[in-house]
């Protein structure tokens, strides 16, 4: 196991690295390491801007918000005992979006947009856990239905902000938004959420052995002496942060969350303890390929999430079946 982990923690790394050569201007390896160096040194070059400054924050956005979406797709399945649990399973993502979409409606800058959009996904999985609280009882359905209301009401609050945004001006920049890009990811922003995306998948990551043990169930878990309602607070907050940070930094990205725990399970097996690291490299590793085909391999770059959409939804396909013999097991 730990060969398959240090293999792929390689394979990430060097795939950051060379997609720093890749673009419209590609260096060779050694003309930018000499450049580099040359920045260290304090002479900055246009090489340098482009690599430090520009893509180097990309690559890092990629690698966060793929690990971050594929980590907390990973613990809602474990937590919800269902393979089809997704980061946007408690309305969150809609929420996010809706902010995203009302910051661009009423002109506001872009760190703006990035605010609104982080606090409505937070408000959405408020209103879920409150809906739930409101029903009176307690259970994984209860919170499931509740999360469908509430990304079904953000929804129609989306559709309503498109409907009345400008044709000319707003509704394409909120549709590019939802399409999903890091386009427009600045370098501020990243260094900003960067630390706090990775601390909080780490700390989803060492709630593994608890979600082994929920999975049993809640009187199983309470016997073998897991804080049942505490440890479920704590996966969905930080589940909730990762996917909220995601759709802030770079808009709707589809279809990772949902395939990569799937592929991580295949190949790790059950043990989330193995499955929620396995799925954060995965992740990070998945969207930062597909980040780099959508912005080297066309004329004009590609929206990241059509290009998940377009990529995901086969890949599925093709371990939809294994994968549910492997939950069915």
């Amino acid at each position: 196991m730990k060969g398959r982990f240090g293999l792929l923690g390689s394979a990430l790394l060097l795939c950051a690295a060379i997609s720093l050569l890749l673009g419209r201007y590609q260096p060779s390896p050694l003309e930018a390491a000499v450049r580099l160096w040359q920045g260290l040194a304090g002479h900055p070059s246009e090489l340098w801007t482009v690599i430090v400054e520009l893509r180097a924050p990309r690559i890092v956005a990629a690698m966060c918000i793929g690990a971050a979406l594929s980590t907390s797709g990973a613990a809602y399945q474990a937590l919800f005992r269902n393979p089809l649990a997704s980061p946007e399973v408690l309305g969150g993502l809609a929420g996010a979006a809706f902010g995203a979409a009302l910051g661009i409606l009423l002109g506001h800058a872009l760190w703006q947009v990035q605010l609104s959009s982080f606090v409505f996904g937070l408000l959405a999985v408020g209103m879920t856990l409150l809906l739930a609280r409101l029903v009176g009882i307690h259970g994984i359905v209860v919170l499931l239905l509740a999360g469908l209301i509430t990304g079904a009401f953000f929804t129609a609050l989306l559709s309503t902000a498109k409907y009345v945004a400008d044709p000319y001006d707003k509704l394409p920049a909120i549709s590019y938004w939802l399409m999903g890009t890091l386009s427009s990811v600045s370098a501020h922003s990243v260094w900003l959420t960067a630390p706090l995306m990775a601390l909080a998948t780490a700390a989803l990551i060492g709630l593994g052995h608890a979600l082994n043990v929920l999975s049993m169930g809640d009187e199983e878990a309470t016997t073998l002496g897991v804080p049942v309602r505490a440890t479920r607070a704590w996966v969905i907050a930080l589940a909730t942060l990762l996917g909220t940070l995601s759709v802030t930094l770079a808009g709707m990205i589809a279809w990772v969350g949902l395939l990569i725990p799937q592929i991580a399970r295949l190949i790790w097996g059950a043990d989330n303890r193995l499955v929620l690291p396995a799925s954060a490299l995965l992740g990070a590793l998945y969207l930062l390929l597909l980040d780099d085909v959508a912005r080297t391999a066309f004329t004009v770059e590609l929206p990241l999430g059509v290009l998940t959409a377009l990529v995901g939804l086969p890949l599925l396909a093709v371990v939809l079946r294994r994968a549910a013999v492997s939950w069915a097991d």
